[in-house]
């Protein structure tokens, strides 16, 4: 099981004490850096202009921007979106900004991408929002300008929501066959279909039966169009929330997240609870067919839980530790 952080950005609370925005990014970047040097996988930030889910003042950074700088401020540990809204950016655009990050990441972009849902934040910032339907159809398009862009010297695409015409992408990026794109959802007749057709990751949610049954689903969709399921890594976002005991963890929780758990519809990619809880429930989503949980700590900025958890449950190879000039492990199996 690998294990990822998602960081502090956009999120109502993660950074309202901050105040000063130089102060803001460099906090969030410290967690970033603490991240690398423990041994997590990755790190991913949300692509949203103003908090969810409810917009408010408090500082949220433009994720590529952001992305773009941490790359630089960390040496080992993979960025990713988690994930790019498709409507905010024009594909052949964003393959380029890809390509680009993955040049100052000297290989190391996971490329998150999905069909976007926030309603309020399209219409704020002056971006159509058509139906869940025609959403879905752009980012299949999308997807294929994207592999275009990444795999041919001049890229030509022809749709109904994009038209690409002798584009030229230099470079490419670091990572061969490309980068890895994960594909964010569950949406089962369309979303996972093109996971299995376009996609090299997944990120779904739910309780553990609907996390079998998306995977289940997926497997199906690669059997029908001749894609090696295992080639698919499988990751999900889960809250965690790390104490000495359970009752320790739990005072950290949000009080939502609390509610739900008392009424007994515990979300199995969140983790609550003492070492020993916590790894009786990343065994069932290990056996569940997850390979990566990438997690969301309620007190991610005191970076001792991020030391905590590392301590606990990352073992850091053996084998010396990677250069800049070295990438990091892409999500290609």
């Amino acid at each position: 099981m690998k294990y990822s952080v998602d960081l502090p950005n956009g999120w109502k609370m993660n950074l309202a004490a901050v105040k000063d925005p130089v102060e803001a990014y460099e906090t969030m970047t410290n967690v970033a850096k603490a991240a690398d040097e423990t041994g997590y996988e990755s790190v991913w930030m949300v692509d949203h202009f103003h908090t969810v889910p409810t917009p408010t003042q408090e500082v949220t950074f433009e994720c590529w921007m952001s992305l773009a700088a941490m790359a630089r401020d960390t040496k080992r540990v993979r960025v990713g979106q988690i994930v790019t809204c498709n409507s905010y950016r024009s594909p052949a655009l964003l393959a380029k900004m890809a390509s680009t990050l993955d040049i100052l990441s000297h290989g190391r972009l996971n490329f998150g991408i999905g069909a976007g849902w926030y309603e309020h934040e399209y219409k704020a910032y002056g971006y159509p929002y058509p139906d869940a339907p025609e959403r879905l159809r752009m980012l299949r398009e999308a997807l294929q300008v994207i592999h275009a862009m990444w795999e041919q010297e001049e890229a030509h695409f022809e749709g109904k929501y994009y038209q690409v015409r002798g584009a030229i992408n230099q470079p490419k990026g670091v990572q061969k066959p490309h980068i890895p794109i994960l594909i964010g959802g569950g949406g089962e007749k369309v979303t996972l279909k093109l996971v299995a057709q376009y996609g090299d990751a997944c990120n779904v949610g739910g309780d553990l039966p609907t996390i079998q049954h998306k995977f289940a689903i997926l497997k199906q969709h690669c059997q029908s169009v001749g894609r090696d399921y295992e080639s698919i890594h499988r990751t999900v976002a889960g809250f965690c929330s790390i104490g000495a005991s359970d009752e320790q963890a739990r005072a950290k929780v949000p009080q939502a997240v609390l509610d739900r758990f008392r009424s007994g519809n515990r979300i199995y990619s969140d983790l609550v609870g003492s070492p020993a809880t916590i790894r009786e429930h990343l065994a069932e989503l290990e056996a569940a067919g997850v390979q990566e949980v990438i997690l969301g700590f309620p007190d991610v900025l005191q970076l001792d839980t991020l030391r905590f958890f590392a301590k606990e449950f990352i073992h850091i190879r053996t084998t010396p530790a990677l250069t800049a000039n070295e990438p990091g492990e892409a999500l290609h199996p």
